[in-house]
């Protein structure tokens, strides 16, 4: 049952005419070695994030097969990447980051994890010249997008991804959409403050406050129409997602796997992981490999 500060929030943004602005990430202190590992172990699989890394993870095994070349842009300290690569160990991935203490943390993560099949590249995700036209089978791409100063760098990434995927190839790209009001920025902001580190909490703040409005994505993800759809959460547009069609047929031990890491879950994490699920399944995009 939605909580009643969440369908407030949900009418609010339906009845506001209020358009926030839309506010470029500051720099975070992240120059402390205490600030960036409390950070990245906030941001770990098994930490709050546990829920969005579980339903991102089984949209993506939707879109790639064995034997595929994936990119993740921005792919930061890895933490989605490496449970997607876990869980795909016949897949070649290439994480593709532009902050190298990022790239760093990551190489750390897939070295401690054993992971093979993991590669990175340092490069800024609106020009992907590295990568041939055609050569990539899919893209990824988790939370990130809202890093990017401007709107002519979001359509340039898209641009980039139009043009370095076969025309076979899988989506799935998804980010948080900017909400109407400050009020519910606000709301989704703090509503886990005191589960996570203070410097999660204000990166989450400024991300929300930094990212596109769906307009500007509908916009922007023109040059992969036809190939893939852009989705939203129903109600609001807290989190919106361009997916291709799956691309895989079925896969029994995979969805074994993925409702046993659901199962896992703390049961407040059952509750967002659920709610995921049931608000984009309302607005059509389902996650075929999860109940």
């Amino acid at each position: 049952m939605p909580s009643p500060q969440l369908i407030q929030t949900v009418v609010r943004e339906l009845l506001t005419r209020e358009r926030s602005a839309r506010v470029t990430e500051p720099d975070l202190v992240m120059d402390d070695p205490d600030n960036v590992a409390a950070y990245v172990e906030a941001g770990r699989e098994h930490a709050v994030m546990a829920p969005v890394y579980l339903f991102h993870c089984a949209n993506i095994c939707e879109v790639i097969r064995p034997g595929d070349t994936v990119v993740d842009l921005a792919c930061g300290p890895a933490n989605q990447l490496a449970m997607v690569a876990r869980l795909n160990p016949d897949t070649q991935f290439i994480g593709v980051d532009l902050s190298q203490p990022m790239l760093e943390r990551a190489r750390e993560l897939i070295e401690r994890q054993g992971l093979k099949n993991v590669q990175f590249r340092h490069g800024d995700i609106t020009d992907l010249s590295s990568f041939a036209d055609r050569s990539i089978d899919a893209v990824m791409s988790t939370m990130a997008l809202h890093h990017l100063p401007t709107f002519d760098m979001l359509c340039k990434t898209y641009a980039e991804v139009a043009r370095i995927l076969k025309d076979d190839g899988g989506v799935y790209m998804v980010d948080f959409g900017h909400l109407k009001a400050r009020r519910s920025i606000d709301y989704f902001a703090y509503q886990y403050a005191d589960r996570q580190p203070a410097l999660f909490t204000e990166d989450y703040y400024n991300s929300l406050h930094a990212a596109f409005y769906p307009d500007e994505f509908r916009q922007a993800v023109k040059p992969l129409e036809g190939r893939a759809r852009l989705f939203a959460t129903i109600g609001l547009p807290f989190m919106l997602a361009l997916k291709s069609q799956p691309r895989r047929g079925k896969a029994p031990e995979l969805a074994a796997e993925l409702a046993r890491m659901q199962r896992a879950l703390p049961e407040w994490h059952k509750a967002d992981f659920a709610d995921l699920v049931r608000h984009f399944r309302m607005n059509g995009m389902s996650a075929g490999l999860v109940s």
